[in-house]
């Protein structure tokens, strides 16, 4: 027995024209109507991870030049380029068990004049400046050993040689033994200096001569 049609109800033209129309869109539904095999193993696309960043790499830090350590600023008051004091070492070295050297403010030297042969005896006073002829000297200290010593006398002497129109001129800078006049010598072509004692002002004038 065959099924009645959706369109058996319709004769005449009207019936031809919805077949028609059915039979042509059949095939186009067909193939827009995607199948459930079809969609089930294709699906929707799933975006891959993207890779993890590198890790930064430490960059070697670049060595730094040495700073300059900064100077000691100088003290308040102290002069700049100032010469070192000298203090004159005591005769034959000092230890603990050696008596101290006995000091005095007055040297009593000898100069001779090798052009004249004429000698001349000088009482230099400590840090007074005395002339003799071209010469100029400064006795710094003026020592003498102990009594119970072997007896010795010696000077620190300064000498300079100041001529007419010219700048001075160091010649003899240290000690002066009066036991070995050669030991420390002045090296002068005309002049010769050298110590016979250490004494003090006020023993000279304790053995002067007494006015009657």
């Amino acid at each position: 027995m065959r099924a009645p049609s959706r369109f058996s109800g319709l004769t005449g033209p009207t019936a031809a024209a919805l077949l028609l129309a059915a039979l042509l869109a059949g095939p186009a539904l067909a193939q827009e109507t995607p199948s459930l095999s079809d969609g089930a193993s294709e699906g929707p696309a799933m975006a891959a991870p993207l890779p993890p960043p590198l890790p930064t790499q430490p960059q070697p830090s670049q060595p730094q030049p040495p700073q300059p350590r900064p100077s000691p600023a100088a003290p308040a008051g102290a002069p700049l380029n100032a010469a070192p004091a000298v203090t004159p070492a005591p005769l034959g070295g000092q230890s603990e068990t050696r008596p101290p050297d006995l000091v005095f403010d007055t040297a009593i030297l000898q100069g001779m004049d090798k052009v004249t042969g004429r000698v001349m005896t000088i009482e230099a006073p400590v840090g007074s400046t005395v002339h003799y002829g071209t010469l100029e000297i400064i006795v710094r200290t003026c020592r003498k050993r102990p009594p119970e010593e072997t007896p010795e006398a010696a000077a620190f002497l300064d000498i300079w040689e100041v001529r007419n129109g010219a700048a001075a001129e160091s010649l003899f800078r240290g000690w002066m033994f009066a036991s070995s006049p050669a030991l420390s010598a002045l090296e002068h072509p005309v002049y010769d200096i050298w110590v016979l004692d250490c004494l003090n002002s006020s023993d000279k004038a304790s053995s002067a001569p007494k006015a009657p």
